[in-house]
């Protein structure tokens, strides 16, 4: 995820028919109980229906409306847009080893807006053991609160940052003078040094998410 990266705009909600209402309302239901999609023949059965078609025919439009995301053909594809239910974009992966390359597209959604409303958050799923001192595993996702200004930043806070041609990476801040020193939480791994012009702070560590 480079600096310049945006987040795509969900598109206006438009209103819903009364049958496109209650499907969307039992996903809903459904999603925020088990936190993943129900399948075709779930939403069938609920729905009262005995053919696949008027279940597609509605996802289509509430896709169309800008209700829900979701691929055609592949039920588990389903994320919800509407109210505080689209949660919070997971924008890519970042290494908590060396550093690696992270994704500009959206892959998935946590719901964590109903509680966390800081404005501009977002989430990266770690990658590496760098961070395990700080609690911090692979395979956990960081919800990080964009940062406006570095040079505010307290010594030995948590920080995505973005080194040009080199990526993403998740480390503990520090300032040597003109430069910055992205240290591990790990003694395994040695830290980063570099020019304060050559680091881009993309986050600071809001809250980690382990799914168990």
């Amino acid at each position: 995820m480079g600096s310049g990266s945006s987040v795509l705009p969900v598109p206006e909600q438009q209103p819903l028919t009364e049958a496109q209402q209650e499907l969307y309302d039992w996903l809903a239901d459904y999603i925020g109980r088990h936190r993943h999609s129900p399948s075709i023949r779930q939403m069938m059965e609920a729905m009262g229906l005995r053919s696949p078609a008027p279940v597609q025919s509605r996802l289509r439009h509430l896709q169309q409306k800008g209700w829900i995301t979701w691929q055609e053909g592949q039920a588990r594809t389903l994320q919800l847009l509407g109210g505080l239910t689209g949660g919070i974009p997971v924008l890519g992966a970042v290494a908590a080893g060396g550093l690696v390359e992270s994704f500009d597209d959206i892959q998935e959604r946590i719901d964590l807006a109903p509680v966390l409303e800081t404005r501009g958050l977002f989430a990266l799923t770690v990658n590496g053991d760098s961070m395990v001192d700080a609690h911090i595993a692979d395979g956990d996702v960081v919800l990080m609160e964009p940062v406006s200004e570095p040079s505010r930043l307290r010594e030995g806070t948590i920080v995505s940052a973005l080194v040009p041609g080199s990526g993403t990476t998740l480390k503990h801040f520090h300032r040597d003078g003109r430069r910055v020193r992205l240290e591990a939480a790990n003694p395994a791994y040695a830290p980063i040094l570099l020019d304060a012009d050559q680091v881009a702070i993309q986050g600071k560590l809001v809250a980690v998410w382990r799914q168990v």
